[in-house]
């Protein structure tokens, strides 16, 4: 196991899924960390890359869960933050990602792994572990929600 090969391949990936979740530049940082030190312990053996990257993906959305539930609620983010977050990282129009921040945990989960990380139904069903219909069900409903607040911004 080459750590840093595993790190340079993943740690993109689960930063942007982490600050997706936790909406903090410190919080997603320290959750790639952890997620690290999960996969050292835990030594998990895979079968191919899309293994590897579902196991990552699974092990964030488990842990920003965690942490949002440890946490007190937090509605805003402080401008220092904002300033925090390089420009190339900020790939979404701003009302978009706050937009799609606001939506609930089911319907945002598949809505980023699907549109931001290029997950197909299929791959997304077993990372959530739900069906393929479900997963369908969730992307339709979760583009729903988003179109309809998008209006109403607007």
């Amino acid at each position: 196991m080459d750590i840093k090969e595993v790190y340079d391949r993943q740690s993109r990936t689960i930063y942007h899924l982490a600050m997706t979740y936790l909406k903090n530049t410190a919080d997603a940082e320290d959750a790639v960390q952890n997620v690290f030190i999960n996969y050292i312990k835990n030594e998990p053996e895979f079968n191919n890359l899309e293994h590897e990257k579902a196991w990552f993906i699974r092990v964030t959305i488990n842990h920003c869960h965690d942490i949002i539930r440890r946490r007190k609620h937090r509605t805003y983010m402080p401008l220092d933050e904002v300033s925090e977050i390089p420009a190339q990282e900020v790939e979404l129009p701003f009302m978009l990602q706050e937009t799609l921040q606001n939506l609930p945990e089911k319907y945002k989960s598949v809505i980023i792994l699907h549109y931001l990380e290029g997950f197909s139904v299929q791959e997304i069903a077993k990372i959530c572990r739900i069906s393929v219909s479900a997963t369908k069900m969730r992307l339709l409903r979760g583009r729903e929600l988003l179109k309809g607040e998008l209006e109403k911004e607007n």
